[in-house]
């Protein structure tokens, strides 16, 4: 089970471990991480579950769909590390993965 850190918009983190295969979105959800809603469950409908991946991470990640563009061009503070946590699926490489949540999901 990797581990995954969260940080708060303010600093706070929270550092969680998931199941493989669940959605970065499906681990914060289940171990009750704030700034974390996912509330299209995970359809890639909204972006609730909007964060920023540390860019030591970027080749762990999958590439985005034209979903997940869609859907972040609608996100405050979007960023070049901007993701959608519920197209994130966790694998062994992202172990330690940092995870930061903007201001607007605080």
């Amino acid at each position: 089970m990797p581990t995954v850190t969260f940080v708060e918009h303010d600093g706070t983190e929270h550092t969680v471990q998931g199941d493989l295969q669940r959605s970065l979105m499906q681990v914060a959800v289940d171990n009750c991480v704030p700034g974390i809603l996912g509330d299209c469950g995970g359809s890639c409908s909204c972006a609730t579950c909007h964060a920023y991946i540390d860019e030591r991470w970027a080749n762990a990640l999958p590439t985005m769909t034209e979903t997940e563009v869609f859907m972040l061009d609608g996100a405050q503070e979007r960023r070049e590390s901007s993701r959608l946590c519920c197209q994130v699926r966790l694998t062994s490489a992202m172990e330690g993965i940092v995870v930061r949540l903007p201001v607007e999901q605080g």
